[in-house]
């Protein structure tokens, strides 16, 4: 999924997917501190500084000690924090390359403080609190193709917000389910490149996560409904918290309850670019009978694309979330007048990404009963 939203976003030439985890990519000039809080899937963003034709390691630590004495030069105050990550099947000793750093700033008389962790890879919690961002450095390596690549961490993704927005928000309702605004970042990034311009619709918007996300993302003209007065209320105070919480001026989305079975009387036809949404995906609780469920929500979900397809501009996105049931057959709605769209450069598909037999992405964590199908749309 963050692959999917990284080509989305970006106008990426040459990537490589170097590990499950990390991808190296070639891309015009950006700015890492606001495209880390765009991006809903991405944990760092670094920038690719040296490579080397072979793993010597001698010639490693001069690399990494000019990289790091670099930063340090620039103007650090105080105790200067390191911390080395390697990525991917490398056969780096992190460890031993940190104390013979640590070694190189003693000889110069620099105090520093080399910063380990028990995984591998430090994580963007590590890298934010021991400041090594702002008064130091985290160096990445990582082998391709017997090269190694060495780079400097820009940014992390800001986890404290992410936490405060999906666990501190004033109304949540955990027994009917919440989309994580994680995901719901990656699905309004695959819906539209087109912001703040872009009209975008949550026609099942239970209490506000696309929305709220929408607005600190800066979609200026936003619209959800839902058949629940009690989830439209929730939305608006999720609105106004993350409108105060972050000082955003823009305006109110546009609510109104409404079953998506009559979206028209709500929504003027051609009027939106996309339409992101985690719709009713049947009982959160108790026994089922599962077949049962399918073939209503499969009903549900039909009859909303009916809606859709008017309300929609052309070429227009919708991205859906259809629930897999373990063990059971695909739900599959008719989504007559739109095409599934692959969202997966093809180069990149492989071993390492794992989709659907229809070219969708299932997302979950292990153990869950039922997992998220993320399916792409576009208006023909």
């Amino acid at each position: 999924m963050s692959l999917a939203e990284l080509f989305a976003v970006l106008d990426i030439r040459d990537a490589r997917l170097l590990a499950p985890d990390f991808l190296l990519a070639q891309t015009d000039d950006f700015d890492p501190d606001t495209l880390i809080r765009r991006l809903g899937g991405v944990i760092k963003i670094g920038k690719v500084e040296s490579i080397l034709k072979s793993s010597n390691q001698v010639k490693l630590l001069q690399e990494i000690s000019e990289l790091a004495l670099n930063k340090q030069a620039q103007g650090s105050t105080g105790k200067f924090n390191f911390g080395i990550s390697g990525y991917g099947s490398s056969l780096f000793n992190e460890k031993i390359l940190g104390l013979k750093l640590k070694q190189v700033f003693k000889e110069k008389e620099i105090s520093c403080r080399f910063v380990v962790s028990q995984e591998k890879t430090l994580s963007s919690v590590v890298v934010s609190q021991n400041k090594l961002l702002s008064r130091g450095i985290e160096i990445i390596l990582v082998s391709d193709k017997g090269q190694t690549i060495i780079g400097q961490t820009l940014a992390v993704q800001p986890f404290k917000d992410m936490s405060l927005r999906d666990y501190g928000r004033p109304a949540r309702d955990d027994h009917s389910g919440m989309l994580p605004p994680k995901l719901a970042q990656i699905m309004i990034n695959l819906a539209s490149k087109k912001v703040p311009e872009a009209v975008l619709l949550d026609p099942f918007c239970g209490s506000g996560t696309v929305l709220t996300e929408a607005f600190m993302m800066g979609y200026q003209k936003i619209f959800g409904s839902d058949i629940s007065v009690q989830a439209l209320e929730a939305t608006r105070r999720n609105v106004g918290w993350v409108k105060e919480l972050y000082k955003i001026s823009a305006p109110n989305p546009v609510l109104s309850v409404c079953p998506v079975q009559r979206l028209s009387s709500f929504i003027k036809p051609t009027s939106i670019d996309a339409i992101v949404t985690e719709p009713y995906l049947g009982p959160q609780r108790g026994k089922m009978d599962i077949p049962s469920v399918i073939s209503e929500l499969e009903e549900l979900y039909s009859l909303a694309f009916k809606e859709f397809f008017p309300a929609l501009r052309p070429q227009g996105r919708v991205v859906m979330v259809w629930p897999v049931f373990y063990g059971e057959r695909p739900i599959n709605p008719q989504h007559t007048g739109f095409k599934v769209i692959d969202i997966i450069p093809g180069s990149l598909k492989g071993p390492l990404v794992k989709l659907s037999r229809r070219g969708t992405i299932i997302y979950g964590r292990p153990g869950q009963k039922v997992f998220r199908e993320i399916v792409v749309l576009e208006k023909e």
